[in-house]
């Protein structure tokens, strides 16, 4: 059985209008709501043999928050290929994963990160910023993902938890 979880990173700054997007940090906001992602994953017992980040400031951050919460003592793996990646890249890049990984955290951008979402559960769903979608199928390679039953195991994001 593999889970894949999605994250979208948390909100970034704006503050500094001469940065480059790829440059962009998290924003006061963005790094308190990446960590208390992180608790509401280690609330649930969520656990990562990986986390991928896009290799773009605010994901990377966003990822070494989410992780510092859940005890994450591994390596965060950064890749450019997550930043800017098309939905259709975005699908291969999971179906090339490693079959040893059992349990993968992603962290990415919009709109990408909310379209292959919302095309592997079959409903439309737009990821706010720090959101998470977790999903499960049963299999052992990656590459079957389109081809197995999945399965949504949860839709988190910080608001859900201000209104209750």
């Amino acid at each position: 059985m593999k889970r894949l979880y999605l994250m979208r990173h948390a909100k970034s700054s704006w503050k500094n209008k001469d940065l480059e997007d790829y440059q962009r940090p998290l924003n006061k906001r963005g790094k308190r709501d990446a960590s208390f992602m992180g608790k509401v994953l280690k609330k649930r017992g969520v656990f990562f043999d990986i986390i991928i980040s896009s290799s773009a400031k605010r994901a990377y951050q966003s990822a070494k928050r989410v992780a510092k919460e859940i005890g994450y003592d591994k390596k965060i793996l950064k890749d450019k290929k997550l930043y800017l990646i098309s939905f259709e890249e975005f699908l291969d890049y999971i179906k090339n994963l490693d079959d040893k990984y059992k349990s993968v955290l992603i962290i990415g951008h919009n709109p990408d990160i909310s379209k292959l979402f919302s095309y592997l559960t079959g409903k439309e769903s737009k990821m706010p910023t720090a959101a998470v979608g977790a999903l499960k199928f049963k299999g052992d390679r990656w590459r079957d993902i389109e081809e197995r039953e999945i399965e949504a195991l949860f839709f988190d994001y910080p608001k859900k938890f201000l209104t209750k």
